[in-house]
């Protein structure tokens, strides 16, 4: 591993794993099938250099701002070692957002260089707003041959001679501005450092470490802050290959395991429980004989492992079920959404390592993460490394807000320094999350203090951003909530969003409302669409510039509303 101690940024810790893993295979990426191609880190060096040189020719400089969207893909880290390498921040934006929300994010960013696929440019020039984007270089990958490109420039046409100068930047200094929301109501761009991502990168790798041989599957979009850690960073430092497929279809996925023999992988708790229905439905359909003899092996592992894991006794009596995932997997992270603790059970008894963790955007990637010594499904783990977690203003069951310290923390959000001064209290992050301590100080978490609901597939959901969706409705006023925020249930299962109706003087709750409601509800996104109704009495409580006090009506709404008879189903 790279000692990252010696290293001040992340372009020089890139540069640092090119020269010494120089002959390691550092890129494997496939479709289907067939194998694109597989890059030595000195290969990968070499893809990525000219681009850096294209790069520098055109303006781009220290501070410059350069987004990516893409799936991922070989070009996704090729074209970040190159902005680094140039000094650049990186924007990470998720390619599953519509063209307008791309367009937004762009806008708000203020990103100079945008790399994207062919696919996504051609949605974003036709985007209504299009106009108003002005960057100075756009780079598309796999465009067809003889396609009007809007200005853009092919992935494979920039051919420069000579060598890019390397542009050192200092830790403090800003590496990525990443997007943890939509784009409906607030941009909330976190800007990250050169020391948030080192300082993350020690923790973690101090935990599960990576070395040259190590194979990590990347399934979550490379723009997203595990895989972004965990599926570039952590793996490069350490000499590791990388495997990315260009297609998801479950069938490949579950090949590309046992094809490349992976060791690690990170899901989210969504693709872990299909995962797991799968698996029990193959075990509910053995015949009665193998069925009692699987039966047996797997409480025999379940007693062995209670303590602590034993992956080579696990190996060994269920071998069948560790050769479907390549015999060679150490274990499986997840995070970015609550995980039922039966699930995680479910592997563990099968000797298949989760190792589950809990983290924020404005927290770099993972604030805990258990090590499953011992294992614990019912918690999120124990603090990383150089983490400082504490609960503030605890209940009587020492239930209360979760804080953290530590160098992983965010700078600050761009361009808001209100919400900044919300959500970083004299260095601490207040993450919005309850929680509390147990006696072996595992982190267990109870709900949210926040306005906000996380998906089963790691999504942030933000109720401001769904209220674009509702403008226009004939009523008075209306306001989105995450309903355990009103009316808090200290479970992190069945997050709903609700939106709060106030009408107008004399108007009567229809079926012609009801359904003018439902319809734009089927605009969004099912996991954006909110599940029921509330309808308040009296207007809103605004701030001196009319903006709604959402606290002080949740507030008023708990007060004086039951939420089993207010709450009326959409």
């Amino acid at each position: 591993m790279i000692d990252l101690s010696q290293h001040q940024s992340l372009g020089s810790a890139l540069r640092g794993a090119v020269d010494k893993f120089a002959g390691e295979i550092c890129l494997i990426e496939a479709d289907r099938e067939r194998e694109n191609h597989r890059l030595t880190y000195r290969e990968f060096g070499e893809a990525a250099l000219p681009l850096a040189k294209f790069l520098q020719n055109r303006g781009f400089r220290a501070d410059s701002r350069a987004a990516i969207i893409m799936t991922n893909q070989s070009c996704w880290l090729i074209a970040a070692y190159a902005i680094f390498y140039s000094g650049g921040v990186i924007v990470p934006l998720d390619y599953k957002l519509t063209a307008s929300e791309h367009l937004a994010l762009l806008m708000h960013s203020k990103a100079e260089v945008l790399i994207t696929e062919y696919h996504l440019w051609r949605a974003i020039t036709q985007s209504e707003n299009f106009h108003r984007f002005t960057p100075h270089t756009v780079i598309v990958t796999d465009a067809p041959a003889n396609v009007d490109l809007r200005g853009a420039i092919r992935w494979e046409d920039p051919q420069v001679e000579g060598e890019p100068a390397f542009v050192a930047r200092k830790r403090s200094d800003w590496a990525c501005i990443v997007y943890s929301s939509g784009t409906g109501g607030r941009p909330k761009g976190c800007v990250l450092t050169h020391e948030n991502y080192l300082e993350q990168c020690v923790s973690l790798t101090s935990l599960y470490p990576f070395w040259p041989g190590v194979r990590y599957l990347s399934i979550l979009p490379t723009n997203h802050a595990i895989d972004f850690m965990v599926g570039f960073i952590g793996p490069f430092v350490c000499g590791a290959t990388v495997v990315h497929l260009r297609t998801l279809r479950p069938e490949f996925v579950r090949e590309a395991f046992t094809r490349f023999k992976i060791t690690y992988v990170a899901l989210v708790p969504l693709i872990l429980k299909n995962l797991q229905a799968g698996l029990q439905k193959r075990f509910d359909e053995l015949p009665p004989f193998k069925r009692f003899i699987f039966d047996r092996l797997l409480n025999l592992n379940r007693a062995m492992t209670k303590s602590q894991p034993n992956l080579t006794l696990s190996r060994k009596l269920l071998k069948q079920v560790h050769d479907a995932f390549g015999g060679e997997l150490r274990a499986i992270f997840t995070g970015g959404a609550f995980s039922d603790p039966q699930m995680l059970q479910f592997y563990y008894d099968l000797g298949v390592q989760v190792s589950n963790g809990y983290g924020l955007t404005e927290a770099g990637t993972a604030i805990t993460l258990n090590d499953l010594k011992p294992f614990r499904a019912d918690t999120v783990g124990k603090p990383l490394p150089g983490m400082e977690v504490k609960i503030v203003n605890p209940d009587a069951d020492g239930i209360g807000q979760v804080t953290v310290r530590s160098n992983t923390v965010m700078s600050h959000y761009l361009d808001d320094p209100e919400l900044t001064a919300e959500t970083i209290v004299d260095g601490w992050l207040m993450t919005g999350d309850l929680g509390r301590f147990d006696a072996m100080g595992h982190l267990q978490l109870f709900g949210r203090a926040k306005n906000m609901i996380v998906t089963e597939e790691g999504k942030n959901v933000y109720p401001e951003d769904i209220e674009k969706a509702f403008d226009g409705l004939p009523v008075k006023e209306f306001c989105v909530f995450a309903a355990n925020y009103i009316w808090p249930e200290r479970s992190m299962l069945g997050e709903k969003l609700i939106i709060v109706l106030r009408l107008n003087e004399g108007q009567e709750l229809t079926d012609e409302l009801i359904g003018d409601l439902t319809k734009r509800n089927n605009t969004l996104l099912n996991f954006k669409r909110i599940s029921g109704y509330v309808v308040w009495d009296a207007d809103f409580p605004r701030t001196a510039s009319m903006k709604i006090k959402r606290f002080a009506l949740a507030d008023e709404m708990r007060q004086n509303f039951d939420r089993q008879t207010a709450l009326r189903e959409l």
